[in-house]
C-alpha cells in the first residue's frame, strides 16, 4: 500500500524496452518537436513583425501558436530524455508541475479555438459590426479570459487530483503524466469528488463545441449566399484553416477521454495520447500555412528580407577585411 504523501516519484511508461527502440523514438519525438518550434515561431515572428497581420484572426493565431509551443514543450522534452537517459522516472512535483501546465495549455486552447469561431463568425455573418464587436481591447480581454480560464481550470483540477489518497503504487501508463492516470493510482472511492469535477468539464466543452457548431453553420449559411465564386472561396479560404485544426483538436481529445471501456488498452491509450497531445501542436502551422495566401506572402516576405540583410552584412563585412 502506498500513500501520497511517500510517493516521492511516478514511474511513467517506456515507449520500448531495447535500446534501439528507445533511441528511435528519441530521434523520432525529437524531429516532431523541432518541426513544431519551428513552425509555430515563424507564425509568431511573422505576425509580430508584419504590421499588416495585426489583426484579430491573426492575434487569436499567434496566441494559439503560444499554447502549441508551450504544450507540446511541456510533454515531449521529458519523454525524450526518458528514453536517450533510459529511465522512466519523474519527481512528484515535476508530475504535478507537468499536469498543471499541460491541463492550463489545453484547456485555453480549447477556449481559444472558441473565440476563434467567433471571430469568423463575426467577420463573414457581421462584417459591418467587426470594428466594433472585435477592437483590440476586445481583443485583449478575450485573449485573457481565454489565458485565465484555462489557469484556473487546470489549478482546480491539479489541486484536487494531488489532494487525493494514492494506495496503488506510483506507475503511470502513459508518457506523461495527465489525469486519468493519477486517478487510477487512488484509494476506492476516493477519486468520486475529481470524476464529478471532470463531468462538469466535460460539459462545458460539449458547450463550447455547440457554439462552434453553430457558428459554423451559420457561416456556411452566409457563404453560400455570397454571389461570386472568388468571394466564397476567399472566405472559406479563411475558414477552413481554423476549422481543420478544431477537428484534429476535438476528435483526438475527445476520443482519449470518452473512448469506451471496452476497447482502452495501454497501446491504444498510448497512440491516442500522442495524437491528441504532439501531433495538433506539430501539424497546427503546417494546415494554417497551406491555406491562408496572406500568411504564406507576409512568411517569404520576412525569409527574404532576413536573406538579403545577411547577403549584405556579409558583404560589407568582407570589404572591411584588410587585403594582404
Amino acid at each position: 500500500m502506498f500513500n501520497g504523501s511517500s510517493i516521492t516519484q511516478f514511474l511513467l511508461l517506456a515507449f520500448a524496452d531495447r535500446r534501439e527502440l528507445q533511441l528511435l523514438h528519441f530521434w523520432l519525438f525529437l524531429g516532431i518537436y523541432l518541426a513544431a518550434l519551428l513552425g509555430n515561431g515563424l507564425i509568431i515572428t511573422t505576425i509580430a513583425c508584419d504590421h499588416h497581420l495585426h489583426t484579430p484572426m491573426y492575434f487569436f493565431l499567434l496566441n494559439l501558436s503560444l499554447l502549441d509551443l508551450g504544450s507540446i514543450s511541456t510533454t515531449l522534452p521529458r519523454s525524450m530524455s526518458n528514453s536517450l537517459w533510459n529511465t522512466r522516472a519523474i519527481s512528484y512535483l515535476g508530475c504535478s508541475a507537468q499536469l498543471f501546465l499541460f491541463f492550463f495549455l489545453i484547456s485555453a486552447e480549447y477556449c481559444l479555438l472558441t473565440v476563434m469561431a467567433y471571430d469568423r463568425y463575426v467577420a463573414i455573418c457581421k462584417p459591418l459590426h467587426y470594428g466594433t464587436l472585435l477592437g483590440s481591447r476586445a481583443c485583449v480581454h478575450m485573449a485573457a479570459a481565454v489565458w485565465g480560464t484555462g489557469f484556473l481550470h487546470a489549478l482546480l483540477h491539479t489541486t484536487n487530483t494531488f489532494s487525493l489518497p494514492l494506495c496503488q503504487g506510483n506507475v503511470l501508463d502513459q508518457f506523461f503524466c495527465e489525469i486519468p492516470q493519477i486517478l487510477k493510482l487512488s484509494c476506492s472511492h476516493s477519486y468520486l469528488r475529481e470524476v464529478g469535477l471532470i463531468v462538469v468539464s466535460i460539459c462545458l466543452a460539449f458547450g463550447c463545441f455547440v457554439f462552434i457548431v453553430v457558428s459554423y453553420v451559420q457561416i456556411f449559411r452566409a457563404v453560400l449566399r455570397i454571389p461570386s465564386e472568388q468571394g466564397r472561396h476567399k472566405a472559406f479560404s479563411t475558414c477552413l484553416p481554423h476549422l481543420a485544426v478544431v477537428s484534429l483538436f476535438v476528435s483526438t481529445g475527445w476520443f482519449a477521454y470518452l473512448k469506451p471501456l471496452s476497447i482502452s488498452s495501454p497501446s491504444l491509450d498510448l497512440v491516442v495520447s500522442v495524437l491528441y497531445s504532439v501531433v495538433p501542436p506539430a501539424v497546427n502551422p503546417l494546415i494554417y500555412n497551406m491555406r491562408n495566401q496572406e500568411l504564406k506572402d507576409a512568411l517569404r516576405e520576412m525569409i527574404t528580407g532576413c536573406y538579403s540583410e545577411a547577403i549584405n552584412f556579409l558583404s560589407s563585412s568582407a570589404k572591411q577585411l584588410p587585403c594582404n
